[in-house]
């Protein structure tokens, strides 16, 4: 028997929060803090520690600027950050055909 699906999850993107922030993120070139506290419903300070593990792990970057004289938090998917979501996609895709196909 082959290994089970689940082994190519991995518990940094897994996490539905923090796999909220990639899928938008993956979606727009870069996303702004209020608007993915907005759409995933969380605390500013929630939110800021998902964030603050995903930049550690390389997966996205944050930048910090003004608009207009309002300070704003946006952050972006690197590269690293889009292959560990394909990775985590195609793993749950698996799960799903081995569940299926059981």
């Amino acid at each position: 028997m082959s290994e089970n699906p689940t082994a190519g999850l991995d518990d940094t993107v897994h996490q539905r929060h923090r796999l909220g922030v990639l899928t938008i993120a993956a979606e727009t070139k870069r996303v702004e803090f209020s608007y993915l506290k907005s759409a995933l419903e969380l605390t500013a300070g929630n939110l800021s520690r998902h964030i603050t593990v995903l930049e550690q792990a390389g997966l996205v970057e944050v930048e910090k600027g003004y608009e207009g004289k309002r300070p704003k938090t946006w952050l972006h998917i690197t590269a690293a950050g889009r292959a560990a979501l394909a990775a985590e996609m195609k793993a749950l895709r698996t799960l799903l055909d081995r569940h299926d196909n059981s």
